[in-house]
């Protein structure tokens, strides 16, 4: 038997389906679930585990070196406008003074 939602208004357990409806035989509530959407596309959570989005500001947690360049981007560095994409670096982003590049989300905190 399927697992129903207790009836929102008794909490009664014994909720059952009547055609797109729950109804409540205790009290006689009938609701229309709610249906649980999934997270369409994939998710990038920062080192702290929050989610992260297209356009959100995130701050480096730690020391990063970069090819080519005569020192590391330092911890404590505000990056702004980032953009998630797929792959193992999967934010894309302007870091000032050093131009554009591709970070790990797990060496960035949302700001």
């Amino acid at each position: 038997m399927e697992n129903l939602a207790p009836c929102p208004s008794c909490k009664s357990p014994y909720a059952y389906e009547m055609g797109e409806k729950l109804v409540c035989p205790e009290c006689g509530f009938e609701w229309v679930p709610e249906i649980e959407e999934e997270e369409e596309g994939f998710v990038v959570k920062d080192a702290n585990g929050n989610i992260l989005a297209d356009g959100d500001s995130v701050t480096i947690v730690k020391d990063l070196p970069v090819k080519g360049a005569p020192k590391p981007i330092k911890a404590g560095t505000k990056v702004k406008s980032i953009r998630l994409v797929e792959g193992d670096h999967n934010i894309d982003c302007k870091v000032d003074g050093f131009g554009s590049m591709a970070l790990k989300s797990e060496f960035v905190k949302k700001a």
